[in-house]
C-alpha cells in the first residue's frame, strides 16, 4: 500500500515538474515574442527608431487604444499599434535592384503616357517601394527600390560613402588637359570637387570615360563636366555599393540577397 502511494506521489511530482517547465517555457516564449515599441515602428519602414521615440514621446502612438509615452515600452505581435489614429502594419521589407533603361521616369505615372520605372517592378512585390536615390529620365543603370526607410535615409545622406562607378559619354572628346584638371580637382562654390578616379575607357573614343565616385549621384557627375563646358549625353551606373549589373539585363530586376542587404546597411 505504501508502495502504491509512493508510486502515485512520484507520478504527481513528475507531473508538477513537467507542468512547471511548460509554464516556464511559455513565459520565456512570451517574453521573447515582445519587441520594443520604437523598434516595431521603425521596422515598418515609416521612420527611424530615433524618430519613433519622438513620436512616442509626443503621445501620438497608441497600443490597443491606450496612449503610450514610455521609451522602453514593449509590445506583442498581437497588439494593435496606431500612429495618429492610423493602424501601423508591419510589412515585409523589400529590397529590389533594377537595371533602369533610358527614358523612364522615377515618378509613378499611372495615368500618363510617360514610361515609369514602377511599371518594370510592378510584379516584384505587393508592398509599396520607392527608389533610394535619383537617376534622370535619360540616365540608365543600377537603381535600388525598398520600403526600408532607414536604409533609404542612410543611402541618401550626404555623409554616407558609397562607391559608385559610371560609364559616361560626352558630347565631345575630353582633352588630356581637362582630364588632369578634373583629377586635380575643380574649385566649385568655394570647395574643391573631383572624382575618386577618372579614366578613358580602353579602346574607345576619348569622349567615353569611366568615373568612380563615393559621394553624390549622377547629377554631381554631370555638374563636374559642365564646369569645363562638356555635356554628358549618356550616363550608365554600372556599380553601386557593391552591386553590379553583370547578370542583370536592361529593364530587368532582382531581389537583393541577405548578404547584399547587410553590406548596404553597414555602409
Amino acid at each position: 500500500m505504501k508502495k502504491g502511494k509512493q508510486i502515485r506521489t512520484n507520478f504527481n511530482h513528475k507531473t508538477s515538474k513537467k507542468s512547471s517547465h511548460k509554464r516556464m517555457n511559455n513565459t520565456i516564449q512570451n517574453h521573447n515574442d515582445k519587441i520594443r515599441l520604437n523598434k516595431f515602428i521603425s521596422n515598418t519602414g515609416i521612420c527611424s527608431r530615433r524618430e519613433a521615440d519622438k513620436f512616442i514621446e509626443a503621445g501620438v502612438v497608441t497600443v490597443n487604444g491606450v496612449g503610450v509615452t514610455s521609451m522602453g515600452y514593449k509590445i506583442s505581435t498581437s497588439d494593435i499599434v496606431k500612429f495618429n489614429g492610423q493602424k501601423i502594419k508591419q510589412e515585409k521589407l523589400q529590397y529590389i535592384l533594377l537595371n533602369k533603361p533610358k527614358n523612364y521616369s522615377l515618378r509613378n505615372n499611372k495615368n500618363t503616357k510617360i514610361n515609369s520605372v514602377f511599371s518594370l517592378i510592378s510584379n516584384a512585390c505587393k508592398e509599396e517601394v520607392f527608389p533610394v536615390d535619383k537617376l534622370g529620365n535619360a540616365d540608365t543603370g543600377l537603381l535600388i527600390f525598398t520600403n526600408d526607410y532607414n536604409l533609404s535615409k542612410k543611402i541618401g545622406s550626404k555623409h554616407t560613402v558609397i562607391k559608385s562607378i559610371y560609364q559616361i559619354t560626352l558630347n565631345k572628346s575630353l582633352s588630356k588637359l581637362d582630364l588632369e584638371k578634373i583629377r586635380a580637382g575643380l574649385f566649385i562654390n568655394g570647395q574643391i570637387k573631383s572624382f575618386n578616379s577618372i579614366s578613358y575607357i580602353k579602346n574607345k573614343e576619348k569622349n567615353q570615360l569611366g568615373v568612380e565616385h563615393h559621394k553624390g549621384g549622377a547629377q554631381y557627375v554631370k555638374k563636374i563636366f559642365e564646369i569645363l563646358n562638356y555635356k554628358v549625353t549618356k550616363i550608365d551606373r554600372v556599380f553601386f555599393g557593391g552591386l553590379t549589373k553583370k547578370t542583370l539585363l536592361r529593364k530587368q530586376y532582382r531581389h537583393l540577397s541577405k548578404n547584399e542587404i547587410n553590406i548596404l546597411k553597414r555602409l
